[in-house]
């Protein structure tokens, strides 16, 4: 026999063996002994179910178990359930399994939750699976998958959601713009009291300063000009069109 197998012996005489057979080299008596071989390695195997939610949701889920007998059980596992236990045991239970933890659970919480969920099948899984003599190394959800239904409510709540926080922003913005408003028509109405004030304690001078202002202003821009001559008379300035 090659390493990680072992083997359950059926004996005419004495029925089957309670002790089984280690890899290597054994004499067989034949037609007496017939030898049935186990591979006791460990070894992968998808297990797909289809189920219900708590929120009668139906979801596409799929499980990968590394799966092994236990070797000290082989002869009673043989007797119950023959070689081919792993297509015997593992279908059967994992469903079994997978519906009760997944009817706990909210379509929305086995996204949000997943690791929960994961660990919840697990811990149930490896008990459930000692009952029949079966070790479990790990188990895990390698694929979740809703109804189309499911999906275009996902879709659409989403939607909405960006929707609403869309129209958040607008009203934040108009909210902001509302009060820059009142702002600048505070600023300008006492900008009007101070100037009122000033005309009235200060008379013309302060006009006069006004219009000198807005006079170098006028010709600040205009000096950028080539196509403008600027010259002095008694009225400040006089502008002439170059016609060159």
């Amino acid at each position: 026999m090659d390493g990680g197998e072992r083997v359950v012996m059926f004996d005419r005489f004495r029925g089957i063996l309670e002790e089984t057979v280690d890899e290597g080299t054994h004499f067989l008596i034949p037609w007496v002994q017939t030898a049935h071989i186990f591979d006791i390695r460990t070894r992968p195997r998808s297990i797909p179910s289809v189920t219900g939610t708590k929120d009668l949701q139906m979801v596409n889920i799929t499980l990968r178990v590394l799966t092994k007998p236990d070797k000290q059980k082989l002869p009673a596992i043989f007797v119950r359930y023959g070689v081919d236990w792993e297509e015997r045991v593992l279908p059967s239970i994992a469903n079994e399994i997978l519906k009760s933890v997944v009817a706990q659970y909210n379509a929305e919480e086995l996204l949000t939750k997943r690791d929960a969920v994961s660990q919840k099948i697990r811990s149930d899984l490896m008990t459930r699976a000692k009952d029949f003599n079966v070790l479990l190394d790990d188990v895990a959800i390698t694929h979740l998958a809703f109804g189309s239904e499911f999906s275009r409510a996902i879709e659409a709540k989403q939607v909405a959601e960006q929707d609403a926080e869309r129209a958040k922003y607008v009203v934040m913005k108009a909210d902001q713009e509302r009060k820059a408003a009142v702002i600048i028509a505070e600023g300008e109405s006492e900008s009007a009291r101070l100037i009122s004030q000033a005309t009235r304690s200060y008379g013309q001078g302060l006009i006069e300063l006004r219009r000198i202002e807005a006079a170098k202003e006028i010709a600040a821009e205009l000096a950028g000009s080539r196509n403008v001559v600027y010259l002095p008379n008694q009225s400040n300035m006089l502008l002439g069109m170059n016609a060159g």
